[in-house]
């Protein structure tokens, strides 16, 4: 495996792939660590995942550089990664006992009551975009539930999972209960078929969670995806004009566009169009891709040469179907994996910018005449992750908020991302069942009656 600079195309550092008996015997140090791992009490978990959240505030700097180094996230925003990360430790600390406590119910019987039990050692299958941030919202439920975890990472990011395991064994996690496999994408089936994972949880593309998920089904084993996305943000004519371009601006370009929840498809109403597209243009241009570790950079270059160049494919193939591009959509020359903020109008339905997902700081500009249409665009995705609306009509945003468009998620005035309070999660081709809140640590654990006559 090996970590490749996307500034540089430089080799970091090149790491040896487990062997499958590697494999196995982790997979067995994890049963046998969940066996006393799923004895403790909440409040013996949550005294270790407050270590660990301390840990990590203390290797800030230090992980933010990793990711820079493997991914191209700035420094800034790799520290603030890693804030986030300490933050859903020390809230499933504080609240999984209130989450799992047992529920009594009413029946016939002279008690009768809901209890929540871990289910064993969990698989989970992670990306590179957030490389801590979606470890840790799994991990850190997974953990105050009882369970025990071993984790595959994408391959372009082998140190930051090292580095995982590394955080909770200084933390004083006990040896095994959390495991990195350094393995690769064709292996995942075989961990799944083995009858010490209990359930899987994957972040990645729809491809590969359709992949993940039938092998699972087909050994009744749980899944919970979290796959990819193409999220509408919808402007009204009443929007708060500066305010949508400054949030749209800042969400297609989070991550350097490379987010599931990333703005992508701005569907505007004809009366804020004019408008709006002259300051979301002048917002995005304001964003150019720089060195990820100096601290002026907000926004660094694409994971990988790789990717850049399968994103430019979709944009030229789309500026052939008649989009225009008013910004960016220029590949410089160089080793780097760099690609600059762009914007396309004139979209329409078949063009890669209208039907497919764009990974990466290209935003598509639909120009529509009405809500109802708005609406049908909206909705007209084999997507359903996130969404926003953009409005001063309180009343119409709670409505389309709640039944207008089909997304795990909608975010008012605002632009949307995952926090440890709020569920989080996608309908349609973006995934089943949820992370973080109190639906996501149920996710994993075996909801079991209890009855006494």
């Amino acid at each position: 495996m090996k970590a490749i600079n996307p500034l540089t195309g430089e080799l970091i550092k090149e790491y040896q792939a487990d062997t499958p008996s590697e494999t196995a015997a982790k997979l067995e140090k994890a049963e046998r660590a969940f066996q006393d791992w799923k004895t403790l009490s909440y409040a013996e978990r949550a005294g270790y995942l407050l270590k660990v959240s301390d840990v990590l505030e203390s290797k800030k700097r230090e992980l933010a550089t990793l990711m820079a180094r493997e991914m191209g996230k700035p420094l800034r925003a790799g520290m603030g990664e890693i804030s986030k990360c300490a933050l859903v430790c020390r809230y499933y600390a504080e609240n999984a006992g209130k989450f799992l406590q047992k529920d009594a119910i009413s029946t016939d019987a002279s008690e009768s009551y809901v209890t929540f039990q871990p289910l064993g050692v969990i698989l989970a299958v992670m990306p590179w975009n957030f490389p801590f941030w979606q470890t840790f919202r799994f991990l850190a439920p997974g953990l105050m539930a009882g369970n025990a975890a071993v984790l595959k990472h994408a391959s372009n990011v082998p140190g930051c999972a090292l580095a995982t395991e590394e955080i909770l064994r200084e933390a004083g996690i006990p040896e095994y209960v959390f495991q990195t496999l350094l393995i690769s994408s064709n292996e995942v089936e075989e961990i799944i078929k083995n009858p010490i994972i209990k359930a899987v949880t994957l972040t990645g593309s729809t491809d590969a969670g359709m992949k993940v998920a039938g092998q699972a089904a087909s050994l009744l084993k749980k899944a919970v995806l979290e796959l990819g996305g193409s999220d509408p943000y919808l402007i009204f004519e009443d929007a708060d004009i500066e305010l949508a371009a400054t949030k749209c601006a800042e969400s297609r370009l989070i991550n350097a566009g490379q987010s599931c929840i990333a703005a992508k498809r701005f569907i505007v109403l004809e009366g804020a169009a004019e408008s709006f597209i002259s300051r979301f243009k002048e917002k995005m241009a304001a964003q150019q891709p720089g060195d990820p570790l100096d601290e002026k950079t907000s926004m660094g270059p694409m994971a990988t040469v790789k990717l850049r160049d399968e994103l430019h494919e979709q944009v030229q193939k789309s500026i052939e179907a008649g989009a225009e591009c008013i910004l960016g959509g220029t590949v410089e020359p160089g080793p780097h994996a760099f690609y600059p903020p762009t914007i396309l109008t004139n979209v329409k339905k078949g063009m890669p910018a209208y039907d497919e997902e764009l990974f990466g700081p290209v935003a598509s500009v639909i120009v529509v005449k009405d809500e109802e249409d708005a609406l049908r665009v909206a909705n007209d995705t084999t997507f359903g992750l996130g969404s926003a609306i953009f409005t001063s009509d309180q009343e119409r945003a709670v409505r389309i908020a709640e039944r207008g468009i089909d997304a795990g998620c909608c975010f008012v005035n605002d632009y949307v991302r995952s926090i440890p309070e709020l569920p989080f999660g996608g309908v349609k081709q973006s995934g089943y069942g949820r992370e973080l809140g109190i639906y996501g640590i149920r996710e994993f654990v075996n909801i079991k009656t209890v009855y006494r006559a």
